[in-house]
């Protein structure tokens, strides 16, 4: 026989006290707009595809610390790899900012007109890469040059022989963009995911080289790696376009003019922005052996939490954000940015006190074995506390640039790319000679800070 439990009045009374405030947040959560909704559902469905790729990497920088710890192969690795994907990690940052809003607008082209720029999308990107490939290569003696008067003599020599093999990284990275860009216009997250790929590669050359003192798993797993995700990045982007557009040499398109326009400006901001890299990298080059490593460490661990909230709501927004624009409705397009501006400042102020209190343990747990030894640890959870400052800064401002990108307004953000710019050298300048490392870290915090208070401004100005 079946048992009933009958509940008491008083059960009952709390039951029906709970009715009302359940039925109002049921109310509330209805009442939210599509617009959030979507860029919610995909922020978390991002949020989750970065945390598995960083995953990955984190497990890959705890093999390189097991096996190099703070060492010269790793200071040489961690500047040819910063080096390598300065430039094309720049052009794929413009070029994708930039064509997510086109790919939206151009679904409801014609099938050939989308064809036809795919294709010579694709040409150029190729021929671009080639030639950005081979510029590396031949000039990695000239940037060495530059930093051999502060880099050790093995340190230079390591990073002279890793960039024949990784300077293949900048053309895979355009393909790679390319491909990316044709998913998230879809509001396809996959090409997230994949960018567990190169860490996982790189893990398990690692794994399976039996000597601890030869460079090769660095090098060739980290190229690798890239190609492997161009490759699959390339076969998922057809299928969700339901086009192969091929390979087309030319810009006949009828979207070039708005695109040349577009990537003239913005790019110009964001090669001054750019700078910021090596820019840290020569005041960190002057600090002696061991610098590189001890913030390439730290940087790993802060671009963990970096990615999970800028990678996620980032492209999360802007084919949103450009799909309302389409739509002819700027004003919903600034208030949506704004309530996700302050949702993610907040969010990054959280994110960053939690940090700080667990970065100890978190760097203990992720590198101390090994090579890696207890002072190490110190030193790197000591500048992740400094690099956190930055977070509640970088999130907010992350959403107001895709705001601006989707509306075109790629001039205000070149303008505002090189304050920051000046704003990070003069930090790196004063506060290195004062602070030592901890000085780049805090410059990045202040760089990010007098960025959102400029984009504030001119959102209100409109300009």
């Amino acid at each position: 026989m079946q048992a009933f439990r009958i509940r008491g009045p008083s059960a009952c009374l709390r039951a029906h006290a709970l009715t009302p405030v359940i039925d109002r947040i049921g109310s509330r959560l209805a009442a939210v707009h599509a617009d959030h909704k979507r860029i919610l559902r995909s922020a978390m469905l991002v949020s989750f595809f970065v945390l598995v790729g960083k995953s990955a990497g984190a497990m890959k920088e705890m093999a390189i610390a097991y096996r190099y710890g703070i060492s010269a192969a790793v200071d040489a690795y961690q500047l040819t790899l910063t080096m390598i994907t300065w430039v094309p990690g720049t052009v794929a940052t413009v070029l994708g900012v930039v064509l997510v809003p086109t790919l939206v607008r151009l679904q409801k082209l014609p099938e050939r007109e989308r064809t036809l720029f795919l294709g010579e999308l694709r040409g150029a990107s190729l021929v671009l890469g080639t030639l950005l490939a081979g510029a590396l290569y031949g000039a990695w003696d000239a940037v060495l040059a530059v930093m051999d008067a502060h880099l050790p003599y093995r340190t230079a020599e390591l990073s002279r022989e890793m960039a024949r093999g990784m300077s293949f990284i900048s053309f895979f990275t355009l393909l790679i963009c390319v491909s990316g860009a044709r998913l998230q216009a879809r509001e396809r997250h996959v090409n997230t995911l994949l960018e567990c790929i190169p860490a996982g590669v790189l893990l398990v050359w690692i794994w399976l080289t039996p000597n601890k003192n030869t460079y090769v798993p660095l090098t060739w797993g980290t190229t690798t790696g890239f190609l492997l995700q161009a490759v699959c990045l390339s076969v998922l982007a057809a299928r969700a376009d339901g086009i192969r557009p091929g390979l087309r040499f030319g810009f006949r398109s009828s979207q070039w003019p708005a695109m040349y326009r577009a990537l003239g400006v913005f790019m110009v901001g964001q090669m001054v922005m750019s700078l910021v890299t090596p820019l840290d990298q020569y005041f960190v080059a002057n600090l002696g052996s061991g610098a590189i490593a001890t913030l390439g460490y730290a940087n790993r661990l802060l671009g963990l939490l970096l990615s999970m909230g800028a990678l996620a709501i980032g492209r999360a927004t802007l084919p949103v954000f450009a799909d309302i624009l389409n739509s002819a409705d700027p004003d919903r397009t600034r208030t949506t940015a704004f309530k996700w501006a302050a949702v993610m400042f907040v969010g990054g102020s959280l994110v960053a006190i939690a940090g700080w209190l667990g970065a100890p343990q978190g760097v203990r747990l992720m590198f101390q074995r090994g090579a890696f030894g207890a002072q190490d640890t110190l030193a790197v959870s000591a500048l992740l506390g400094w690099g956190l400052i930055q977070l509640p800064f970088y999130f907010a401002v992350l959403v107001l640039v895709q705001c601006f990108a989707s509306e075109g307004r790629f001039r205000a953000i070149a303008a505002i790319a090189m304050i920051n710019f000046g704003v990070k050298a003069l930090g790196d300048y004063v506060l290195v000679g004062w602070m030592g490392i901890a000085g780049i870290l805090l410059a990045s915090a202040l760089m990010h800070a007098s960025s959102l208070g400029c984009y504030l401004v001119l959102s209100r100005t409109g300009r």
